[in-house]
């Protein structure tokens, strides 16, 4: 896959510049569980198609993204029936350099229109020997998000991602820190690898936090060099011009993709942007608003306290998000789980979103065990506890919310509640 010519020193050098972001002295965390490094299977050849995810583009395409050791055609051959590909696709391929490491074939091809609700088959590169299948969110409710964070590759990452394979979910919303790779590119390969059964079969829609960010003063001074090359999402069909931020529709939901670590300001071009995009939604066609952002906005945890990706975030942004009446903002970073009743400017608010920080997929830091003393009226449930959340919206006014606690290797609902939609409420109504 990778070319590594001076391992020693990529190592070296990726060990020193961790600590610019991996450091957390707040708080204790306990051990986690081992590493998991995913080999390419022996069986496979240099164009074999491998890391494969898919994402939504617009309404009725889906964007599928893989990576090949050697050259191979960037084309998607599917169908609706196993070894039938009635229709094809062919897209682009890129690559990219970081310090002495070189990454394989990225390809990208965008399939469509397909039909909702739908199973399609499909191959990548012309390699018979490696079919996927994928299943096409619904075009209208219910539908069920996955919602996850800081996932890492950890063995506690295997069990969340084995019991979100179990879950029935129609696509998953990654709240930021994918693969822990911070600065060791193979990292990024074996992350592909591991959630590949399930990211080559439904929607992944994720965004930044800190561990992609991978900028080293003088020498390597772009950031999010890996993450845009390898997880590119749907911007531009939102008006954004930037991989770090957009948003998108599906099946009665808006869901917005904030970066936590580009610019938020008033006078950034996410800020123009987000304002433009809540201003163009139609609550008819999509009665229920999600935001998605890495560092959260409300945290009663002593893990990442004062930060500013938390706290100016929230101050330049949170009015945007309140007056558009969003009912959800997710958010990870913080390694346990917290859920906040519907809160704005620090205080209960019926019109405002429920904030949920749910950065407990498996990292390899462990978890964030500290809470503060004072537990806070606004703060509803919250436990350190590696798990994942499953939100089931079923119609134009009522969403169930489950929070799955993993710690025992079984998935254990040890929150649920049910919400109705802000839009709903005709005291909130704008």
């Amino acid at each position: 896959m990778a070319v590594i010519e001076r391992p020693v020193l990529a190592f070296v050098l990726a060990m020193i510049f961790a600590g610019v972001i991996g450091c957390v002295v707040s708080y204790d965390r306990p051990l986690a569980r081992k590493d998991i490094f995913m080999a390419q299977p022996e069986e496979l050849s240099s164009t074999s198609p491998q890391q494969v995810h898919i994402s939504v583009v617009g309404a009725d395409k889906m964007r599928i993204s893989w990576i090949t050791d050697s050259s191979a055609p960037a084309v998607v051959e599917y169908g609706t029936f196993p070894r039938v590909y009635s229709k094809s696709a062919t897209g682009s391929t890129s690559s990219y350099s970081y310090l002495t490491y070189i990454s394989g074939e990225i390809h990208d091809v965008v399939i469509g229109p397909l039909n909702p609700n739908t199973v399609y088959y499909y191959r990548c590169s012309s390699e018979s020997s490696r079919e996927f299948s994928l299943k096409t969110p619904p075009a209208d409710f219910p539908i069920k998000f996955a919602v996850v964070g800081d996932l890492g590759q950890t063995g506690w990452t295997s069990t969340t991602l084995e019991h979100i394979g179990k879950s029935n979910y129609d696509m998953l919303l990654l709240t930021g820190d994918l693969a822990y790779a911070d600065f060791l590119q193979p990292l990024w390969d074996t992350f592909g690898r591991l959630v590949e059964p399930l990211a080559s079969q439904r929607p992944w829609m994720v965004t930044q936090g800190n561990h992609e960010i991978e900028k080293i003063p003088v020498i390597h001074s772009t950031p999010f060099t890996a993450y845009n090359a390898r997880w590119r999402m749907p911007f531009e069909e939102s008006g954004s011009n930037s991989n770090l931020y957009y948003s998108f529709d599906v099946a009665g939901v808006h869901v917005i993709m904030l970066g936590s670590y580009t610019y938020f300001d008033p006078d950034s071009d996410q800020f123009k942007w987000l304002q433009a995009d809540l201003g163009k939604i139609d609550r008819g066609k999509t009665p229920w608003i999600l935001a998605i952002i890495h560092a959260p906005w409300y945290n009663t945890n002593t893990a990442h306290q004062g930060e500013p990706e938390s706290d100016l975030m929230k101050k330049s942004m949170e009015g945007l998000l309140y007056n558009a009446r969003v009912d959800f903002v997710f958010a990870g970073h913080v390694h346990a789980y917290e859920r906040f009743t519907r809160v704005y400017n620090g205080e209960a608010d019926n019109c405002a979103p429920v904030h949920i920080t749910i950065g407990d997929g498996g990292n390899r830091e462990g978890l964030a065990t500290k809470y503060m003393d004072s537990k806070p009226e606004i703060s509803m449930f919250r436990e350190a506890s590696f798990g994942h959340g499953q939100l089931e919206v079923l119609n134009a006014t009522h969403a169930v919310w489950t929070w799955h606690r993993n710690d025992d290797d079984v998935s254990v609902i040890a929150d649920t509640v049910w919400f109705r939609s802000v839009s709903s409420d005709p005291a909130c109504k704008v």
